[in-house]
């Protein structure tokens, strides 16, 4: 009820009483049906209804707890916000507002290229008027302007240069003869420099129109490509510029696109009781200009026809192609046979048939191209995911060995030392020397104890032979 009644509001704010009472009386039966088909409720829907609601809105805070007027006001502005931008959400792909201000810029640029060549066209005539009348396009002539500079200084080696910018060796010659026998005035370098200057800045300005009308004709191709195929892009982008967006286009009767762009021609037509025009923007394209004079009337009614059924086609399609375009360019084609030779045409159900047809199977290889691009994206998402995971797994390894490996040092130290606590025990007090004596001679090493047994053996040998000799002596003193 509070999101019927926000939507009540945006409604009462823009309209007038009876539209506003239908399209209000039209809400309320839909939402009403919905709610039966759904929930299986029977809802009533008139006057006595709404002005139900209204109370309930009015005393809404008073009836909820914890709901205050300051909160209800945010809600109907997030409500306000959330309704505008379901209207202008669309796919960026087909967004018509490009379209729009990149024809508008091409028609300034041609405006003030125009303009600028004219300039560089006086400027440079007062030294080299004869290149005036033998080149004709305003680029060419800005970039010979700008190429030759001092008409003395050209010579026959400058003429490989000539016929690279005017593309034909008959003109670079002519232009080489004219500039020897020229009547313009001498001209000093300063001012030389300021026409190169301008030259320069006017063809920059022309090679960007060009990338512009690339750019025209790709967003015509993904926007409107029926559109294009039939009438070519840039009359299809002035169509559309001039009735606001593809929608409106789409909208409009084929009456209303035939005359589009001769608004002050019908006005005034109409006021002062004469014939009205035939043709608007439409006049531009190539059908009108190939009709005979008798002619112009009907194929501009027809082609305007055929440009409804594909603005239509190009605005409420899923999937664009120019399939319908070219088959409505061919029933053109027919058409204009039909008034020269008399040739009967194909009937609009045939073509429309085939055209189903043909269309069917090229949005089937356009899904089914987008499904693969779907399922190599995912792929891609997933091994990204998974090289990121292992990444992390990585990480963390890493992290526990750098732990592991800072433990296992103290574990070590912790070891070596205990055994050399135990191999310094404290000396216990012993009764006996003997024993200590073999202790000792224990906790020396095998190869320490060795050379001091063979120590003591030899003393003790060494003593034996003392007294062996005292004993002589004193056997050689009592004899004597």
């Amino acid at each position: 009820g509070i999101l019927h009644e926000d939507l009540r509001l945006l409604l009462e704010t823009s309209m007038p009483a009876k539209k506003k009472k239908a399209l209000l009386g039209v809400a309320d039966a839909k939402i009403g049906a919905a709610i039966l088909e759904e929930l299986g409720y029977q809802c009533q829907t008139g006057g006595v209804v709404a002005e139900i609601m209204r109370g309930i809105r009015l005393h809404f805070p008073a009836l909820v707890k914890g709901l205050t007027a300051q909160s209800a006001s945010k809600a109907q502005l997030g409500l306000g916000h959330s309704y505008s931008r379901a209207k202008v959400k669309f796919n960026v792909n087909r967004v018509d507002n490009m379209i729009i201000q990149s024809i508008s810029l091409l028609d300034q640029l041609d405006k003030d290229i125009n303009t600028f060549s004219m300039r560089v066209r006086e400027w440079y005539g007062y030294h080299f008027p004869e290149l005036i009348k033998i080149v004709s396009e305003n680029s060419t002539y800005c970039r010979l302007a700008k190429f030759i500079g001092n008409r003395r200084e050209l010579s026959e080696g400058s003429l490989e240069g000539l016929e690279e910018i005017v593309m034909d060796s008959a003109k670079a010659q002519a232009i080489l003869e004219a500039s020897r026998s020229s009547m313009g005035m001498d001209i000093s370098p300063l001012d030389l420099i300021n026409i190169e200057s301008f030259s320069s800045r006017v063809i920059s300005l022309s090679e960007y129109r060009r990338g512009l009308q690339e750019y025209l004709r790709s967003k015509m191709s993904q926007v409107a490509p029926s559109l294009s195929a039939l009438i070519g892009e840039v009359v299809g982008a002035r169509l559309i510029s001039h009735a606001g967006s593809l929608t409106n286009l789409a909208k409009y009767p084929a009456s209303t696109v035939q005359i589009l762009g001769a608004e002050k021609a019908l006005f005034r037509a109409l006021k002062t009781r004469g014939n009205t025009p035939k043709y608007g923007l439409i006049f531009h394209s190539t059908f009108i200009g190939r009709a005979a004079a008798k002619n112009k009337g009907r194929i501009s009614r027809y082609l305007a026809n055929k440009c409804s059924i594909a603005s239509r086609i190009d605005c409420f399609s899923e999937v664009p192609t120019s399939v319908f375009g070219d088959k409505l360019r061919e029933q053109v084609e027919e058409r204009l046979a039909f008034y020269e030779t008399g040739e009967p045409p194909r009937k609009n159900l045939e073509v429309m048939k085939e055209a189903v047809v043909e269309a069917s199977e090229v949005v089937a290889e356009v899904k089914r191209k987008q499904e693969k691009k779907e399922k190599k994206r995912k792929k891609r998402e997933k091994r990204r995911l998974e090289a990121l995971a292992a990444a992390a797994e990585e990480g963390e390894n890493s992290v526990q060995e750098t732990e592991q490996n800072d433990r296992e040092p103290k574990k070590k130290k912790k070891k070596q030392q205990e055994p050399e606590a135990e191999s310094e025990p404290e000396p216990e007090p012993e009764e006996n020397g003997l024993e200590e004596e073999e202790e000792e001679e224990e906790a020396v090493p095998r190869k320490k104890r060795k050379p001091a047994v063979e120590a003591d053996q030899e003393e003790e040998e060494e003593k034996k032979r003392k007294k062996k000799k005292k004993k002589v002596k004193a056997r050689d003193s009592e004899e004597d």
